[in-house]
Parts: C-alpha cells; sequence; structure tokens
C-alpha cells in the first residue's frame, strides 16, 4: 500500500503528540482530526520534505521559518494566542528530546515510504 502525505502526516502528527505527553509537555498538540488546516498543511509539507531527503536540522529550520513568517517568535512557554514558542532556535540549541520529534518524524516518513514500496519488511 502506498501511503499518501496526509495519511503520513496524520501518523507523524500523532507521534508528535505522544512524545509531547511522555515529556510533559504544557501545550501539547490537539488530535490531528482537530487540528487547524495550517498545522496540517505545515505537516503534510514537512513529509513531502522528509520524502525528499531533508535532514532533522532541515526539518526544525523550515519549521521555524515558517512560524516567523507567521508572526510568532521566541518565548519560554508556548502560547497560540501570543504566538511564542520555547523551540523558536536553532537546532543546535533544542533538547535531545525536542530533537527527538525531528527525527521520529523523518524515521516515520521513511518508514512509511519505504515500506510501503516493498523495501523494507
Amino acid at each position: 500500500m502506498r501511503y499518501t502525505d496526509e495519511q503520513i502526516a496524520h501518523v507523524v502528527h500523532e507521534a508528535n503528540r505522544a512524545l509531547q505527553m511522555i515529556q510533559e509537555d504544557s501545550a501539547p498538540s490537539v488530535p490531528w482530526m482537530c487540528e487547524t488546516d495550517e498545522i496540517r498543511k505545515g505537516a503534510v509539507e514537512g513529509v513531502r520534505a522528509a520524502r525528499d531527503g531533508v535532514t532533522p536540522r532541515g526539518l526544525h529550520e523550515a519549521w521555524m521559518r515558517d512560524k516567523l513568517a507567521d508572526g510568532w517568535s521566541y518565548g519560554p512557554v508556548k502560547d497560540a494566542v501570543m504566538k511564542t514558542h520555547p523551540c523558536l532556535v536553532s537546532y543546535d540549541d533544542l533538547s535531545d528530546g525536542q530533537r527527538d520529534k525531528d527525527r521520529v518524524f523523518i524515521a516515520i516518513v521513511d518508514a512509511m515510504t519505504l515500506g510501503a514500496m516493498g523495501l523494507c519488511s
């Protein structure tokens, strides 16, 4: 079965949400079906970038560019109303837990892409 970019984005989003909960994120993402069109579109774009070989660093940098272009800025607390986010820092300044989100994102895309192509078992 070949998964669509949207299906993979759904899985990636829920995996990220699970990591947020494990890491006790103070404002975890909502379930995929409750997410805004903007967030869903960004996840699909991330899937496409991962299929094209983006690195975890590149994935974070693209996410950051999108957030900054949308008026977000660094803040110690993630707040959708104030548009602040503590991860609006360079990849090198992220904690290992935050970097895990980018690594897991790419690993899921790879697994769902390569597995669907019959290259992995």
